[in-house]
């Protein structure tokens, strides 16, 4: 049985991953990457500010760079959305991917957010096959893919841009099914018990590392919005070693090692982590 100060920690990193100072895409785009590009739209039905995407280099090498933005006044929030994407949003980073195969570039993605907008429009305009295209599009995309948790991977919305070779959190970010609160409200009907929630989804970092979901853990200190700078000197280097690993690999080596990657999911396999 896990102890309350156990649970107290994970609770802690779901409330660091929220922290409205912390660095978000753009953020991070601006210091990791050079001449950004962003392409708009997803020639269907319009342009998704949660999701944003386009050209860049990252030392000096072409790129393409697709995340999910949060924004942080009032205005920025309901101009992004609050990071959660509409169908648009995952078709237009589809067109994006399309791109970067057909030009050899590799890909870098990067999770923030909460999960993918449940609205009824979004529904109407086909949100679950929307991230399903996106999934089986990333499964098979023949150029490297690395993905990155910043803040909150939620559900579904974070799964359409998070499947990759490399995958790689900030020690503070958390990946899980469901929110803690959402948790809660199903197993125990009420979102007081989140906390303990937190605990039972083994969302933090280390655990999921520790499971073999993900591949990396750049330390943030306290919060990578107390000292960003470094943050996103360590996070670079880190993008850079998935890069370098990946790059010398073959289309269908990559792909392979990728499906292999996936299907250890679920398995007695998964805690075998390299």
């Amino acid at each position: 049985m896990k102890n309350k100060a156990t649970q107290s920690k994970a609770w802690a990193t779901v409330q660091i991953a929220r922290h409205p100072e912390r660095p978000q895409f753009l953020d991070y785009v601006s210091e990791i990457f050079t001449e950004f590009d962003a392409l708009h739209g997803d020639r269907l039905y319009g342009d998704d500010g949660a999701m944003i995407g386009g050209l860049a280099r990252f030392d000096g090498q072409p790129v393409m760079v697709v995340g999910q933005h949060r924004g942080r006044s009032t205005r920025e929030k309901l101009q992004h959305n609050f990071g959660m994407c509409n169908p648009e949003g995952y078709r237009k980073s589809q067109r994006l991917l399309d791109m970067a195969e057909r030009f050899n570039l590799p890909v870098f993605t990067f999770v923030d957010t909460m999960g993918a907008y449940p609205g009824v429009g979004a529904e109407e305009r086909g949100q679950a096959e929307a991230i399903a295209t996106s999934l089986a599009q990333l499964s098979n995309l023949k150029v490297p893919v690395i993905a990155t948790v910043l803040g909150e991977g939620g559900s579904g919305g974070a799964l359409g841009i998070g499947v990759a070779d490399r995958v790689i959190m900030l020690s503070h970010s958390i990946y899980s099914v469901i929110s803690p609160e959402g948790c809660a409200s199903i197993l125990w009907k009420t979102a007081d018990k989140a906390a303990q929630a937190s605990e039972a989804l083994a969302l933090t970092a280390d655990k999921l590392k520790t499971l073999g979901v993900v591949e990396y853990v750049v330390d943030e200190g306290e919060g990578a919005h107390l000292n960003p700078e470094q943050v996103m000197h360590d996070l670079k280097a880190v993008l850079k070693q998935a890069l370098d690993e990946l790059q010398p690999m073959g289309a269908q080596e990559r792909c392979e090692a990728r499906y292999q990657r996936l299907m250890k999911f679920g398995s007695s396999n998964l805690g075998i982590a390299s």
